[in-house]
């Protein structure tokens, strides 16, 4: 049977009188590479905000491996697991990749404030910091300053940064996005490779990385899941073909 990792139940938020997430009921399973999908304006960043408690819900719990964590601080979920990264990049743009993720594994550690007057002492944080570079197809730029990096290799450097803080569940929103089309599959082939036991949700809009990425996906159409299956299914559904992919049924 299988574990569910990450939970939602009649999730919905409100601004004003317009219904951003409406009755959102979502399990994702331990392990799975799960992709939310819809058109622009269906929710899905709201989603993920609620998710990460950016936003309070107006109703609903969201559940990590069984707990409610609905009225958890972004900073709390973090710690039990649950990290996500954005669709404009927030990386420190004078920061090498290795300072970068150094300073994330200090922080995880709780060690951060004194990373910079001690840095000769963290010999194992460097060693776990290239290791985790290598990971994500960065050794080679680690000690490039990250403004001058190619675009998809910042966003790897993103995703690398959340996988430092070693989640339990990985939100992705959009981390091809802006990325030149060379570089989207290596974007996505590096999450999918990912160890197991690292389950990704992820926000995608173009259909080639999603079929080729996720072992389930989710349609969100006016904030509320509109169907739900595995590539097979959600790619056969005249439904999403015509609110989605924009084809008659």
């Amino acid at each position: 049977m299988s574990e569910i990792v990450l939970e939602t139940r009649g999730l919905s938020r409100r601004f004003g009188a317009f219904m951003a997430t409406n009755d959102v009921s979502l399990k994702v399973e331990r392990g799975a590479r799960h992709a939310l999908i819809g058109p622009n304006g269906a929710g899905k960043t709201t989603l993920i905000n609620l998710l990460t408690g950016v936003l309070p819900p107006s109703e609903g719990q969201v559940y990590l491996e069984g707990e409610d964590i609905t009225g958890l601080a972004s900073f709390r979920r973090v710690k039990r697991g649950l990290t996500r990264t954005f669709q404009i990049n927030q990386l420190f743009p004078e920061f090498t990749p290795l300072e970068t993720v150094c300073l994330a594994i200090t922080e995880r550690q709780g060690v951060g404030h004194s990373l910079w007057s001690t840095m000769a002492g963290y010999g194992r944080v460097i060693e776990e910091a290239a290791s985790l570079l290598e990971r994500f197809g960065l050794a080679s730029v680690m000690g490039e300053r990250t403004s001058i990096l190619p675009y998809g290799k910042q966003r790897l450097l993103e995703i690398a940064l959340a996988f430092a803080s070693r989640p339990r569940v990985l939100l992705l929103d959009e981390p091809a996005a802006g990325v030149p089309e060379d570089e989207r599959h290596e974007v996505l082939s590096i999450v999918s490779d990912l160890p197991k036991d690292v389950t990704v949700l992820l926000i995608e809009h173009d259909m080639d990385l999603v079929f080729s990425f996720a072992s389930r996906i989710s349609v969100l159409v006016a904030g509320a899941v509109f169907a739900e299956g595995t590539v097979a299914e959600i790619s056969a559904d005249p439904r999403v073909k015509a609110v989605y992919l924009g084809e008659n049924a």
